[in-house]
Order: C-alpha cells, then sequence, then structure tokens
C-alpha cells in the first residue's frame, strides 16, 4: 500500500471554550502520534486551501453567506450548545476542504493508493441547512459530490463514528449512487441512524446498544456494512473515521480499542482492492478522549500504510496538552 498523511496546521486555530470536547489538543495529538519512528515512512504534506465555493456542493448559497455572517471579527460566538465558530474557523474549513480534495486528485492520479486527512473541525453531522454537532460544513459530503464530478460514478461512505453522521445522510438520502454505511451507538446524538432509515436502498444503519465491543461490532459489520458495501461494487470509499467509540471516549459509551479501528480498516481495505483499484480516502471526524484518539488513528494508519496494525503506542508516556 501507499499512503499519503495530509496534516492540517490551520485546524488548530478553530477555537472553541475552554473544556470543549473538540479543540484544538486533538490535533496536537495526532502531530505528536504521525512523529513516531513507525511512521517514518509515510509521505506527508500540508492541506492546500479549497475555495468557500466547494461548499455550494453540498450546501445552498443562502447557507454558505449564514455561516460567514455568523463568523466573528474576534474571539469565537456559539451557533448552539455545542457548535461555535471563530475568527479562524473558516480557513480551518477551507483547508480540510483542501485536504480531502487534495487527496481525492492523489488517488485519482494514481499516486497513491489511500490517503488520511487529520483535519478539524469535524464534518458529518452538518445538514444541508444546519450546522450541529461540532460541525459547519459538511466536508466528506464534499468531497463525495466532486469525485462523482471527477468520474466516480458508485461513491461508497462508510462512517464508523460512535455518533451517526446524520448530515451525510441528509444530504445523499435519495441519491442511489453514493452509499452511506454507518456503526454508531443508539440511542446517542444526533438521534437518527435507525434500521428502517434506507434511503433510496443506499443507506445501511447498524445502530449499537450501549457498551457493545469490538465482537458485537464485527457482527454487525460482517452481517449488514461489509457485505453492503461490497454488493455495491464502489469506485472509491470514502470513511467518515471517528474514534470516539474508543471505550476511554468520554462522549459515548462503546468498548471498542485500536484493534477494532484497525479490524474495520483492513475489511475495508480488502473491499476496496477487490472492487476499487485500492482507492481509499479517510477523513478524521470524532474522538475525544486523547489517547483514545491517538491510538486508534495509530492503528487506523498503520493498517492503511502497512497493511497491519501497528505496533502499540499504549506504552508512549504523552505529555498531555489539556
Amino acid at each position: 500500500m501507499s499512503t499519503i498523511l495530509i496534516t492540517q496546521p490551520q485546524g488548530l486555530d478553530h477555537a472553541t471554550p475552554a473544556g470543549h470536547p473538540e479543540r484544538a489538543d486533538r490535533l496536537r495529538r495526532l502531530n505528536k502520534v504521525f512523529a513516531l519512528p513507525q511512521f517514518a515512512d509515510i509521505q506527508t504534506k500540508e492541506a492546500a486551501c479549497a475555495g468557500l465555493d466547494f461548499a455550494l456542493e453540498v450546501h445552498p448559497k443562502e447557507y454558505v453567506e449564514k455561516i460567514k455572517s455568523l463568523r466573528p471579527v474576534e474571539g469565537m460566538s456559539p451557533i448552539d450548545g455545542d457548535t461555535y465558530i471563530s475568527k479562524e474557523s473558516l480557513g480551518a474549513v477551507m483547508t480540510g476542504m483542501g485536504a480531502g480534495l487534495g487527496a481525492l486528485d492523489d488517488v485519482l492520479a494514481g499516486n497513491f493508493d489511500n490517503a488520511f486527512c487529520a483535519i478539524r473541525p469535524p464534518g458529518h453531522h452538518a445538514e444541508r441547512l444546519a450546522p450541529m454537532g461540532f460541525c459547519l460544513f459538511n466536508t466528506i459530503a464534499i468531497v463525495a459530490r466532486i469525485a462523482q464530478q471527477k468520474g466516480f460514478e458508485r461513491v461508497a461512505i462508510v462512517d464508523f463514528d460512535v455518533h451517526h453522521g446524520n448530515g451525510t445522510q441528509d444530504i445523499f438520502y435519495t441519491d442511489p449512487n453514493v452509499l452511506y454505511a454507518s456503526s454508531h451507538q443508539m440511542p446517542l446524538f444526533p438521534g437518527t441512524g435507525a434500521l428502517n432509515e434506507t434511503g433510496v436502498g443506499n443507506i445501511f444503519n447498524a445502530p449499537l446498544s450501549e457498551d457493545t465491543d469490538g465482537n458485537e461490532m464485527r457482527l454487525a459489520y460482517n452481517d449488514v456494512l461489509l457485505p453492503a458495501i461490497d454488493n455495491f461494487n464502489p469506485d472509491i470509499i470514502l470513511i467518515s473515521a471517528g474514534f470516539d467509540a474508543d471505550k476511554r471516549d468520554p462522549m459515548a459509551g462503546l468498548n471498542w480499542g485500536p484493534n477494532d479501528f484497525a479490524w474495520i480498516t483492513g475489511k475495508l481495505m480488502d473491499i476496496a482492492g477487490k472492487r476499487c483499484n485500492n482507492r481509499i480516502i479517510s477523513l478524521l471526524e470524532g474522538g475525544y478522549d486523547l489517547d483514545g484518539l491517538g491510538q486508534g488513528v495509530a492503528a487506523h494508519l498503520s493498517m492503511l500504510a502497512h497493511g497491519v496494525n501497528g505496533p502499540a503506542i499504549d506504552h508512549i508516556n504523552f505529555k498531555h496538552e489539556e
């Protein structure tokens, strides 16, 4: 496998209040993970800035203008009880889009088999007309639309964030050429993702009860999600890679560990190898315990780049940024 890792310095500038779970420390921790010797062979580049007009692929113009109008001159402003916009947030959004679109170009050109984009803010809760759940624009949906324009007729989006990607589902609910497959805890924010939410036969949800461990997760993927993705015969697989299903995460109650994220990644790579010439683009979504996030991303990236779950990093004493 050949992997491109795309980092986002501007993501550090998206400000949230003290104590907010979606904070710049998340990227600081990942930057320390990426500096470990086991990742020295992975090519890395910084995200370019994409024009905000790319957001018009999934959000109407009035929505984009509304978000722009909410940006404060200084500091930060709440949009709702969870979601904030700061002076530098649009720069973070545009470089997040730039990371995903740059990864798409690299994979399309055959420069790399797959890509991981370490970006914030996350995006999968942003609906066509509503920001929520820490998300301002739906980055992965934008990448999917551009992928369609570049000739990928069937795009699969796989979301293993512990929270259901209501925004992504909302945007593609009636598009038979985009499959959305999600595992998530239920009941939990945002309250969507039931089995009977099937779109036009392109939506596959696997709601998991609190305390679900890796063994039960594997059953859900083997029985429902992986066959659906394989049968869809995608031209490319996009991953909403959230790591808040980790057992240490404060925002939910699933009991996964790094090996579980590696397992899911490996299974998606198997399908990509069979169906779409290994093409995978993974974008960071959630993950709010720094140790759980770092170890989960390390397992995910090791699998993408090396085809194996890399050496454990739980023995490394990171200095906490909190």
